[in-house]
């Protein structure tokens, strides 16, 4: 089969497509052709090896739409299902395979397209509105990085949510009209968000904070967090560590909720399931859409990481397979 491979860490050049064995599927597992996967800024910090060590060759990708293709003996799947799903060892290839409590079956109605946008982002950001951040109507809600994939997501779910204010960050002003169009009410720069928060809130502060972004963007998202108020950190796409102090929290009652899909994925992945399909359900009514950027051949992997690393984009970076 063909696949995308990476036999060191380094910039996107070291992706190369390749012809490698189709892989074998183990007990409760599932072989899956696949059809798109998406691009997600955690696969550029595995290239470049800021996440760990890596077992070379590598292949990266954290989700997949397609068609099963194997599964194993009294499996809940059947040869021709259409799923989504977390693959075990990366999805930059033809073929992949994953534990059968990470598949999720979709509609026909779904397209594969629209279907590989759903797996890391829209879930995700599902389990970060309702679960972690638990948004109220009457919050006022930032969400970081609101022109990203997730935080597409995050914005129309908020407005489907019906919270009263929700105000969005970008690195570049010009991201601010898609932003506006998904929900938002408004939207800052990352340099101004703190001001214009405390503005709109006469003093108070926002109630929930989604960062994704840490560095300094933490440190000022904590200067506008509400009383009682909650910072919900799930990234550092910055490439810098966001601090606090205890005394930032304890006195104003205000928490700090930390979130990882890949953990969850791994520890607790029978919590992923009834969400995959509370958001596929979404998906399917056309209550939720996010927005393709662009799609890319699987040959092109490597254009597709420059272009995440550019943050010239709005929605989501496909790869077709």
């Amino acid at each position: 089969m063909k696949a995308i491979i990476q036999n060191e860490f380094g910039n996107a050049d070291v992706l190369s497509y390749a012809d490698i064995e189709i892989p074998k599927i183990g007990e409760n597992e599932v072989l899956i052709k696949a059809k798109y996967t998406s691009v997600n800024y955690a696969d550029i910090k595995n290239r470049i090896g800021s996440k760990g060590k890596g077992n070379f060759p590598l292949i990266l990708g954290l989700d997949v739409s397609g068609i099963v293709e194997e599964t194993s003996i009294h499996s809940s799947f059947s040869k021709g299902d259409r799923v989504i799903a977390f693959p075990k060892d990366g999805s930059y290839a033809e073929y992949v395979v994953a534990n059968e409590q990470l598949v999720f079956k979709i509609p026909d109605s779904l397209s594969f397209e629209k279907a590989a946008t759903i797996p890391t982002v829209s879930i995700l950001s599902y389990i970060l509105i309702h679960e972690i951040g638990q948004v109220k109507k009457t919050d006022t809600i930032v969400i970081h990085s609101a022109a990203g994939g997730v935080g597409s997501m995050l914005v129309q779910l908020a407005k489907l949510a019906g919270v009263e204010k929700i105000i969005g960050t970008v690195g570049n002003p010009i991201k601010e009209e898609y932003v506006m169009n998904l929900g938002a009410d408004m939207v800052c720069t990352y340099d101004s968000f703190a001001v214009e928060v405390l503005k709109q809130t006469n003093n108070q502060g926002a109630d929930v904070i989604f960062d994704s972004v840490a560095g300094d963007v933490t440190g000022r998202s904590l200067d506008c967090l509400a009383l009682y108020g909650t910072l919900v950190q799930f990234g550092n796409s910055s490439g810098k560590v966001g601090n606090f102090n205890t005394s930032d929290v304890h006195s104003s009652c205000r928490n700090v909720k930390g979130f990882s899909l890949g953990t969850t994925r791994k520890h607790n992945p029978a919590r992923l399931a009834p969400v995959a399909a509370k958001v596929t359900e979404l998906f399917s009514a056309n209550k939720l859409t996010l927005p393709i950027a662009r799609v890319f051949d699987l040959k092109d992997a490597a254009e597709a990481h420059k272009l995440i690393e550019s943050r010239n984009y709005e929605g989501k970076v496909l790869i077709k397979i």
